[in-house]
């Protein structure tokens, strides 16, 4: 095998965003491994599109206990690739990983108790072959839990060294409030939040029942937030505008079902798509620029990164295209604003409301 020499000019055009009031910064876009890196994928594929993102500067990689499939898969198949072509290079990368969703049999094996999240990251750290992540999330809101106790266990696993930063996901913006302030009074304050959020789902810009909206919690305790499924599983690419492919994710009715790809949403795309043409982009750049657009007074950066997945080295070099454009006119974000609508795609949310173990 080919020794992996990374490209020596990897920094100069991604840009990089700090993330809430931390003095860490992310990549504007950054590689998630949810889907193509457990054992169904060729592990050259994977590697080669790793070595091509840390080419063009995205430093941060997120993964998750339950990646795969199957569970745990994408994080060995991603410390393998580390091990063998990044070691030497792990202080230049960001390396998260999460617990909170179903990942092995029985009462500890799901949630947010302390059992489950120091048994999880001890797992998650033997896959991968390292010694700490960066980022470690907790993966979803556990009603079952008091939310204190998940609370002290991640701010024990940053005291133990196993993590530099963590985060929350998919938390609303009361219980985002609620858990900032008493990571703040710990000590140990929270780095981010990784919320769904795109064109087509805007649940994080409603306001919650104290009025905040979630991208307004989560400014206000200094969290910064990346998003996640900015391209709404594939809804927002150019991937079903004529039908659904045999073998794609519409086909397999696993994370884009039947009913995402409604009639009306896929004409809904389409119009998007003429918009996102005469930008002189894809779809899917526009989708990923607009959840990175300036929102908020002083053109504050909401958004410090937003996180894609890619299949093929091809993909992701055209994903990764959309930081070449980032800027919205008034009269786009209104063109966009005046087609689009909510497609139904926040499968997290329901998830979370039906307190289901996932």
């Amino acid at each position: 095998m080919t020794t992996y020499l990374p490209d020596a000019n990897r920094y100069s055009d991604m840009p990089y965003r700090t993330v809430g009031h931390s003095g860490l910064q992310l990549p504007a876009v950054s590689l998630g491994l949810w889907h193509n890196f457990g054992d169904d994928k060729p592990l050259e594929t994977q590697r080669a599109i790793i070595h091509r993102a840390f080419d063009r500067g995205v430093t941060h990689f997120d993964l998750a206990n339950n990646y795969g499939p199957p569970a745990g898969s994408a994080e060995t198949n991603f410390g393998r690739i580390l091990r063998e072509d990044l070691s030497n290079y792990r202080d230049e990368m960001v390396i998260s990983s999460k617990a909170g969703w179903g990942m092995w049999p029985g009462p500890y094996g799901w949630g947010g108790s302390r059992k489950y999240l120091m048994s999880s990251l001890d797992q998650s750290l033997r896959r991968l072959g390292v010694d700490y992540v960066d980022i470690f999330y907790h993966h979803r809101p556990d009603p079952n839990t008091p939310l204190e106790e998940t609370l002290y266990a991640l701010r024990d696993i940053v005291a133990s060294g196993k993590a530099l930063y963590v985060g929350i996901s998919s938390y609303g913006p009361e219980l985002t409030a609620e858990a900032a302030q008493f990571m703040a009074e710990e000590g140990c304050p929270l780095l981010i939040h990784q919320p769904s959020y795109s064109i087509v789902n805007r649940w994080v810009e409603q306001p919650g029942e104290d009025g905040e909206s979630l991208l307004e919690s989560a400014a206000n305790a200094g969290l910064g937030v990346i998003a996640f499924s900015p391209l709404a599983q594939g809804l927002l690419t150019d991937r079903y505008l004529n039908g659904v492919p045999e073998g794609s994710r519409g086909a397999s009715n696993k994370t884009l079902s039947g009913d995402m790809l409604s009639e009306e949403n896929i004409t809904m795309a389409k119009a998007l798509n003429d918009i996102a043409a005469e930008r002189g982009q894809s779809l899917a750049q526009m989708a990923i620029a607009w959840v990175l657009r300036e929102q908020g007074e002083n053109g504050v950066d909401t958004v410090a990164s937003a996180l894609i997945g890619a299949s093929s080295v091809e993909q992701l070099d055209q994903n990764l295209d959309a930081v070449n454009n980032l800027a919205f006119s008034a009269e786009e974000l209104k063109a966009i604003d005046d087609v689009a609508h909510d497609a139904g795609v926040n499968m997290w949310a329901r998830a979370v409301e039906s307190r289901t173990r996932g």
